[in-house]
């Protein structure tokens, strides 16, 4: 089907040329009245024109779309063009006059453009999310068939292993008792041959003891007969034996249960199936593909997770100093190991892993977590007086990068996933987390649960797990409080004891969540569910006074910074 210059489907991808007659250039422009395309020289001529200056000439994707020429059923010479208000049918100049007088009318035109309007807004959230977010969750079904087919192959496999397990022990345990029963015939079977040998010996006793009566008999010595048969009269008595007594087998009593309990059995656990994630619209323009290297540290981060775990002692590896600062409210780290220090009265102090410093800065930060260091080596920090997020450039000059409008900015955080930056803000009496992608456009706000109830309260420190949670902890609510990516609640975390006051919070390659309890004087640690493990630091064990901040270095070495002191410890608390 061909297409003239101004019908070109807009799903096309095509190469729009300009409407005019003689010209070839790239359309970037519409004429709204005359329906026609037209390059930037075109729409110079066409408005300077005293007969087309008052044409309304749009960018070509904001044009209206042009009126099809349908006829009127009614007066076929005629083409529909106007609406009826009243009777919400198209009419054409005819049907205005004849059939319905007195009534408004609007242009045709303009009613098409809107309804065009909107299904191309449709055609887009369906082209731009539905599809895309569909065929997403349709590779993670064939994701899930793919790891469903390795789980069922693996319980086979460890079916079989029990099964053969089970199988030589049976084996073991009959080679065992045929032993047994192998040995006790032997012992009966000696016992019956010294039985037979007694029984012979006595038979032969006998054999001839008729043979000596016999001669007796025969012999014409009638003293000597008298003699011996007076002497030998007593027969020894027949020898006395026990019949041997023979084991017996007692067959094994067992159900199908008893064997189940043995080779084990296949139950599905009785949880509610996780709800597909999908993600929302309004952040779906800002879901970048990772790069190469982000993909290779994600690799090396998988590869190295199975080799750590928690350990059952906590060491400490050294301690240093943080000059330019009184006490220590945030740590975060940088490239190369560089750490950036904050305390309560703005001081921002950048030194290396030695505790040199190599700059400082005057900010209006205070104790929370204000600071952080994006995927790109940028410096950010927030300032809630001015209400915007500055970025230190390579030359050390504090630029205006994101401003935050009413809501005053406190703690911030960049993902080490996709560059994302985390903002926890507050405005009147209210406080939400805020994310925007790495070049500042504003792309999710999290405020509420899915009751309608205020997640957060004062979160003035924020950090991102690696499973993509946000973690905050929330000074007012005494709680870190976590959502996942899509800003759905999943947990809230109060502690152990009766006084829990959430200062600095980090995360780990592993998916712990470690946060400060600087009332409790406590560090906690947490799995990435919630789950309470220990109280990796203590007052008791450490002299932990007044926990206030932390980092995990690329070492996987945890600094701890507190709230009396410009001294940092560092521990080794993974093995």
């Amino acid at each position: 089907m061909a297409f003239s210059k101004s019908q070109i489907p807009f799903t096309a991808q095509h190469y729009l040329v300009c409407g005019t007659e003689d010209c070839e250039k790239n359309c970037q422009f519409y004429c709204n009245d005359c329906h026609q395309p037209m390059c930037e020289q075109c729409r110079d001529e066409h408005q300077k024109s005293p007969d087309t200056r008052n044409h309304e000439v749009v960018p070509y994707q904001q044009r209206k779309r042009q009126l099809p020429e349908v006829k009127c059923q009614i007066h076929v010479n005629r083409y529909l063009d106007m609406l009826c208000e009243q009777c919400q049918v198209p009419v054409c100049s005819k049907c205005v006059i004849k059939d319905h007088g007195g009534h408004t009318f609007i242009d045709l035109e303009t009613v098409y453009a809107e309804k065009c309007a909107i299904c191309l807004n449709e055609i887009n959230k369906i082209e731009d999310y539905f599809l895309p977010t569909s065929q997403d969750l349709l590779k993670s079904t064939k994701t899930d068939s793919t790891e469903i087919k390795k789980i069922m192959e693996s319980i086979r496999t460890s079916m079989r292993a029990e099964a053969e397990s089970l199988k030589s022990m049976v084996d073991a345990m009959t080679s065992d008792n045929i032993k047994q029963v192998n040995e006790q015939e032997k012992s009966l079977l000696q016992l019956l041959k010294s039985q037979d040998k007694k029984y012979n010996d006595y038979i032969s006793y006998l054999n001839e003891l008729v043979k000596k009566w016999h001669g007796y008999l025969s012999s014409k010595n009638l003293q000597i007969l008298k003699n011996e048969i007076t002497k030998n009269l007593e027969i020894d008595p027949i020898p006395e034996t026990t019949k041997p007594v023979p084991p017996v087998f007692t067959a094994g009593q067992y159900s199908k249960e008893d064997v189940t309990k043995l080779v084990g059995g296949v139950t599905v656990p009785d949880i509610k199936p996780e709800v597909r994630e999908i993600k929302p619209m309004e952040s779906l323009a800002t879901q970048l593909k990772p790069t190469e290297k982000q993909r290779k540290q994600d690799r090396e981060k998988f590869d190295m997770k199975p080799t750590l775990s928690l350990s059952s002692s906590v060491t400490k590896v050294r301690e240093y100093k943080v000059p330019g600062v009184n006490d220590v409210y945030h740590i975060s780290l940088g490239k190369s190991g560089i750490l950036w220090v904050s305390d309560d009265k703005g001081n921002l102090v950048q030194i290396d892993l030695q505790g040199n410093q190599l700059q400082k800065i005057q900010t209006s930060g205070e104790f929370q977590g204000y600071h952080t260091v994006t995927q790109d080596g940028d410096r950010i920090f927030t300032d809630k007086e001015n209400k915007v997020i500055n970025r230190i450039t390579v030359d050390n000059i504090i630029t205006e990068f994101i401003k935050t409008g009413d809501w005053k900015p406190f703690s911030i955080y960049s993902s080490h996933i996709n560059g994302d930056i985390l903002v926890g803000m507050i405005k009147d009496g209210e406080a939400k987390a805020t994310r925007y992608n790495k070049t500042g456009e504003e792309i999710q706000n999290i405020q509420r649960d899915n009751k309608g109830q205020d997640l957060y309260y004062y979160p003035h420190y924020i950090t991102e797990n690696i499973n993509g949670d946000i973690c905050t902890s929330d000074l007012t609510k005494h709680a870190v409080v976590v959502v996942n990516k899509s800003g759905q609640h999943r947990f809230s975390y109060t502690g152990q004891g009766s006084e829990f006051n959430p200062f600095g919070i980090c995360t780990d390659l592993l998916g712990h969540i470690i946060v400060c309890n600087g009332i409790g004087h406590t560090v906690d640690i947490l799995d990435q569910d919630g789950q309470f493990l220990s109280l990796l630091l203590t007052h008791e064990q450490q002299e932990m006074i007044g926990p206030s901040s932390l980092c995990v270095d690329d070492e996987n070495n945890l600094h701890v910074g507190k709230n009396l002191s410009n001294k940092v410890t560092v521990y080794k608390y993974l093995q």
